[in-house]
């Protein structure tokens, strides 16, 4: 694994020089640890001159693999060191609003059991959650739409329809319905950092290559308005007029405004909250927590399906 660190740091700098003053040792040695590790793989990683360091087919590969294998180690030891405290821990994480009040009523219903572990909640920012499970900062979260399931096992807890939030004074707030193909054209919020997938979601455009009624001319993105971190930002520049915006229906209930129109749409993909833990993770505090939050939320799930 030291190696594997060295190596990545390398690959990344693509100068021995900045890698060892990275990894803070000489650079003697990293350049031994490495040759040594092309000696054992058998395959040359970087080809060096006097000028510059590339990698090699075989080292983009080795890069790849390597990141990923450390990233599961760290996660590994985070993990351990929780489970073989005095007093072991479960870390589980989630968005502020109604993730992380379901979260409160999931950990509530699960220390209620004699054998529950200490459970230590911490609230994330937007797209965090599932890179702390990855990581092993968190053995559990609760992940809002869109999230990226890769690592991580998962299963709906709830869903519900989004909605369209309006100035007051647009022209579709005089409408009972909405629909996602009215939007198209419209400037939209965009969430910092966001992917092309997050963006295609949140400007209702993620059915129209999966049988959804309406089809967009551009699956890309929406016009780009001002950039949000939160749901206060998001409501902001809605209520200025600066953009209109998809949110979930529960967001819109509980932020009634005089600056604002809340009207469905009724061809939008629903917004869920999902229950994720590390991809095949066996340990009985995860699967008890996993089990009293499926269990919680059965009469929502139904709901929905009705």
């Amino acid at each position: 694994m030291r190696e594997m660190r060295y190596f990545v740091a390398v690959a990344e700098e693509l100068n021995f020089t900045r890698a060892a003053e990275r990894l803070g040792l000489a650079q003697l040695p990293l350049s031994r640890a490495i040759g040594q590790l092309e000696r054992r793989l058998g395959v040359r990683l970087f080809e060096r001159n006097t000028r510059r360091v590339t990698l090699t087919v075989a080292g983009r590969t080795l890069l790849e693999e390597a990141s990923g294998a450390l990233e599961v180690m760290s996660a590994a030891a985070r993990r351990t060191r929780r489970a073989g405290s005095s007093e072991p821990i479960l870390a589980v994480t989630a968005k502020p609003g109604l993730a992380s009040g379901l979260l409160r009523r999931i950990v509530e219903a699960y220390t209620s059991f004699p054998d529950s572990q200490n459970v230590e909640i911490a609230v994330s920012g937007y797209r965090q959650q599932a890179d702390m499970v990855r990581d092993g900062r968190a053995d559990v979260a609760l992940l809002s739409s869109p999230y990226d399931e890769h690592g991580l096992d998962s299963e709906p807890l709830i869903t519900e329809p989004r909605v369209a939030a309006l100035p007051i004074g647009h022209e579709f707030a005089r409408r009972r319905v909405v629909h996602c193909r009215d939007l198209e054209g419209e400037t939209m919020p965009q969430w910092a950092g966001s992917t092309l997938a997050e963006r295609v979601y949140w400007s209702g455009r993620d059915r129209g290559s999966s049988g959804g009624r309406f089809r967009p001319r551009r699956l890309d993105v929406a016009v780009q308005g001002p950039i949000v971190n939160d749901s206060t930002e998001l409501l902001e520049v809605v209520s200025l007029g600066q953009a209109v915006a998809l949110i979930p229906r529960s967001l819109s209930e509980s932020n009634q405004r005089v600056d604002i129109e809340y009207r469905p749409v009724d061809d939008a993909s629903p917004y869920a909250i999902a229950i994720a833990w590390p991809d095949g993770a066996r340990a009985r505090p995860i699967a008890t927590f996993v089990r009293t939050a499926l269990e919680l939320t059965a009469g929502d799930r139904q709901s929905a399906v009705r």
